[in-house]
This record gives C-alpha cells, structure tokens and sequence, in this order.
C-alpha cells in the first residue's frame, strides 16, 4: 500500500462500513422520458422517484430555444447560458430584476431574492438572521438544508418534536425572552409527506415575538390558487416573515427564492454568505423559471389530476396494509423499518419496472427506513394501478404485509 492509500484508509473503511449497514449511495444514469416514466440504469420504469410534481419537466428543443430567444429581446437582452461572477460585482441582468418583482407580486410580498439553489437559500438566510447567542426552533423532520443553516449561523438549535405545537411552546416558554427567535419549518415535509400546522406556528410566533421562516420547496406550485404554496392556500401569507422555495420541484426547473418584506429582503442582498458569494444563475435559467412559472399559475388542471393520483396511490397502498406514515400530499413513505429489505423491496420494484429509491438514516431516523413514492399530474391511472398491484406482490414477498 503506498503513502496515498495509507492516508486515505479511513475513507475506505468508512465506505466499507456503509456497504455492510446498506447504507451505501451510488448514482445511477437516468433519461426522463414523457408521461411519468425514466429509464435508471438502462431500465424504463415508472418514475415514482421524481419531485416533478406537475410534469413540467422538458428537455431544451428548436422551438423552445427560439421561445426563449424572442423573450430575452423583451429585456433588451440575449439568451446567457452564463453570467461569469455574482450579480454584485457582474452587475445585475434586467430579467433578474423583473423576474424578481414579478414573483413578489405572485406571493404577495414586498420583494423577493432568487438564490442558486434550495440549500444555498436556506443556509443563507438562517445564517444572515440569525447568529451567535441567538435561539432557532426548528422542526425535528426538518430538511438537511435548514438543519446545515442552523449550524453555520452559530445559534442554538432548538428541536421541537414532529408538528408537537406542545412542546414547540414549552420551549419558547422557557427561552430567554431578551434572544432573538426564529422558528422555521418545512411546509411539507420532504421525507414523510406530512403538512406543518402554520395556523399554530403563527399563534406560537405572534405570543412569543419570534421571527418565522417557511420552506415551501415541496408546496410550490402545488398547492394555492395558482400555486403560490402552503401559507397562501391556508390564508397566512401575511404571517410568514420569511418565504423560502425552489423552482427544482414542481416548476421543473432550478433555482430557489426568498421572499418577505422589502427591507427582509435588501438585509439578505447584504448579508447571505450564499448569494453574495457565488456566481449567479445563468439568465437562460431565469427564462426558464418564468417560461414554466407561466404554466404554474395556470395549471389548475395539473393541481387537480395530481391530487386524484395520489388519493389513489396512498389509499391502494393502505388497503394492501403498508405503512404510509402520516402522509397528507403527494409524497407518500412506505415505511419498511429494516435497512436491508427496504434496499432488497427497492431493487425488487427497480428490476421489475417501477423507480422507487430507498431511503435510509441519516436522510430518516434510525429503524425507520422506507421507500418514497412521490406522484406526478402525468402519471396515468393504467400505470399507477399496474405499479400497486406490483407494489403488493413485492410486500409479500419481502414478507412487509
């Protein structure tokens, strides 16, 4: 073994170690293809994988590239397919600002941010407004990215258990009251399904004079009049300090948001580690954003055939017997427990035709490992119908019902 490898046996082992707990990540070539399907490892199946939530995924052709080419001309402008440096220093493109004010309007905030991605958000806003000596209560379930922005702010990282208004009270009861205060939380939880319950969060911030922070990447687009999200359907826009979302999941593009009022928003321009620091997305993805964000609002029919799926892919599995946790939305766990068949279950759906991805600790608590089907507003009922009946056979299989 030479020096290289001697000082690089740690990760070997660890990796080793991953592979005897069937907890090893491998990445595996994908085609999206129309109408709900993919083909992952030269396989076509049923994608039941893919947080496509409204199947306004679609690859860039002729005619689209010619869409975008006459709307970049409305901005003075040209297709960018870069923007070479963030956009304090490279200077800011006019579609950024437009798009910006646009979606503002769209939420119902003053101003609005667009960030890279749904982690440099939620990283960079928790860790702008929160910092040292500072208290964050944030959901158990919480996704990794918001748990990540906790720990680079520095404050303290007060987990309340799952959707326990309880307990969430009891530890603002006892927190300094001269601290700031942030409770943020997903609005659907992204590996479980389940709802937030904003109406007393809102309660909660309103009593205790804490800051509130919402991460709508899995409502948006989904749920809202025209899919503005969670608070908006719920009637709470006005009660969230701070909206966070992606454009990755139901806009079937890239891309995240913040959204607040005005003087939330210029704090953020001056103090986001994550948006001052990293060269901006390319104006050819804020085109895109805008050209699907069209479809977004429009797209009640996509809203209303998704939720039809769903209603019938979570009650097939609960007659079958599975455990689908507390799934609300279209993101439907069926929790096996066991590491080692919930990757066997996993293969077994992949090899005969339906993409099911197992997910293991750390992504969810240790003995709760599932599989996580998620439903598109193209998937048809002839295909859904097939996949439960093969859902079924592998449970008994795999002796899980």
């Amino acid at each position: 073994m030479n020096r290289i490898d001697g000082r690089l046996q740690w990760m070997k082992d660890e990796l080793d170690l991953l592979k005897r707990q069937s907890q090893q990540r491998l990445l595996t070539p994908a085609v999206i293809l129309a109408e709900g399907w993919v083909v992952r490892g030269g396989r076509r199946m049923l994608n039941l994988a893919s947080n496509n939530y409204l199947g306004l995924f679609q690859p860039l052709d002729a005619a689209l590239l010619e869409e975008f080419i006459q709307q970049a001309a409305v901005f003075d402008s040209e297709v960018k397919l870069g923007s070479t440096a963030s956009r304090l220093i490279n200077g800011n493109d006019p579609i950024y600002g437009q798009f910006e004010q646009k979606f503002a309007e769209y939420k119902g905030t003053g101003s609005c941010l667009v960030f890279s991605n749904g982690y440099m958000a939620n990283t960079g806003i928790i860790s702008s407004l929160v910092g040292r000596n500072d208290l964050v209560f944030s959901d158990r379930l919480n996704h990794a990215s918001i748990v990540d922005g906790i720990t680079l702010s520095r404050a303290e990282n007060i987990r309340y258990r799952h959707r326990d208004m309880n307990h969430l009270e009891t530890l603002l009861s006892k927190a300094d009251p001269l601290k700031k205060k942030l409770i943020v939380t997903d609005t659907i939880f992204s590996m479980d399904g389940s709802i937030a319950p904003l109406q007393s969060i809102v309660e909660l911030k309103n009593k205790y004079g804490a800051l509130l922070m919402v991460d709508e990447a899995h409502s948006g687009g989904v749920y809202g009049e025209q899919g503005q999200g969670l608070a908006h359907s719920v009637g709470l826009m006005q009660e969230i300090d701070v909206h966070m979302g992606t454009f990755s999941k139901a806009y079937g593009c890239y891309g995240a948001y913040a959204a607040g009022d005005s003087l939330v928003i210029e704090y953020l321009i001056n103090k986001a580690r994550s948006f001052i620091y990293t060269t901006s997305l390319p104006p050819v993805v804020i085109q895109a954003v805008w050209h699907n964000w069209t479809k977004v609002r429009e797209g009640h029919w996509r809203r209303r055939v998704l939720q039809e799926r769903v209603v019938l892919l979570r009650e097939g599995l609960k007659r079958s017997g599975f455990n689908v946790g507390e799934s609300e939305s279209q993101i439907v766990p069926l929790i096996i427990g066991d590491n080692d068949r919930t990757v066997l279950f996993s293969d077994y759906l992949q090899q005969h035709g339906v993409a099911a991805v197992a997910v293991r600790p750390p992504t969810v608590p240790e003995g709760e490992a599932r599989v996580r089907f998620t439903l598109m507003a193209t998937h048809r009922v002839e295909d859904l119908a097939w996949a439960l009946d093969l859902i079924e056979r592998a449970g008994k299989k795999f002796a899980i019902i």
